[in-house]
């Protein structure tokens, strides 16, 4: 099933790349893709699901799956697995100041309404994680991953998409059981510096977005500094 869903996934991500399906395009029906590939209903739903992780799409219960960006052909990665030392995380959290305040700045100059929605649903999801410490992560990199969509540059969305959630760094207050007062601080502390940025962003405001996004990641990196902090 992997194997079909893979080849599902590069012939839309084609598609994408080539101009055949452009942003705000609506893709097929399931039951017309399971047509057009000859798979399975769960073979399709894989597939989609991973267009949307990637952020190139969006699903919207009983309207569709519709195209939210253009992906590039050659698409620039950093390599998670090369990520393994303290000072790596320190060092992919100063790289990320730099492209990430203006992914911000972009995103606030250029969302649209449908994207903006994205990123509140992604900032409520974190702020609903609780005591979830994978939910967390997952909701704290679609937060990111949204506002680069957002950002209406493909190369960052890339980028952002080729670090996936491992650029996120959970504190270890947060995995400690014995610990859960220093944990929830962490926690609502890190909410409200993305709802920060969210404000920021849906206020149209570039240099207010880009100002929120560099505090938010320079205290992620003063708490990975003292302990295993969360970005």
């Amino acid at each position: 099933m992997t194997t079909l869903a893979s080849r599902v996934v590069e012939d839309l991500r084609q598609s994408l790349v080539d101009g055949r399906l452009v942003p705000g395009d609506k893709l097929p029906s399931e039951s017309a893709l399971e047509r057009q590939y000859s798979v399975s209903r769960t073979v399709v739903r894989e597939a989609l699901s991973r267009l949307q992780t990637a952020g190139l799409v969006e699903t919207y219960r009983g309207k569709g799956t519709f195209v939210l960006t253009r992906p590039s052909g050659q698409p620039f990665a950093v390599e998670p697995g090369e990520i393994r030392s303290h000072q790596d995380r320190l060092d992919l959290v100063d790289f990320r100041v730099g492209v990430e305040t203006e992914i911000a700045a972009l995103a606030a100059r250029r969302h649209t309404t449908v994207e903006l929605g994205a990123i509140q649903r992604a900032q409520a999801a974190f702020g609903a994680a609780g005591q979830s410490p994978r939910a967390a992560i997952e909701a704290d990199f679609a937060f990111h991953r949204s506002i680069a969509v957002a950002s209406h540059n493909r190369f960052y969305l890339d980028l952002v998409v080729s670090l996936g959630a491992s650029m996120i760094t959970m504190p270890q207050t947060r995995l400690v059981p014995d610990n859960p007062e220093s944990a929830a601080t962490h926690f609502n502390v890190v909410d409200h510096e993305h709802l920060a940025v969210f404000n920021a962003v849906r206020a149209g405001d570039s240099q207010a977005a880009s100002a929120a996004m560099r505090t938010h990641l320079a205290n992620s990196r003063l708490r990975l500094t003292f302990t295993p902090g969360q970005a």
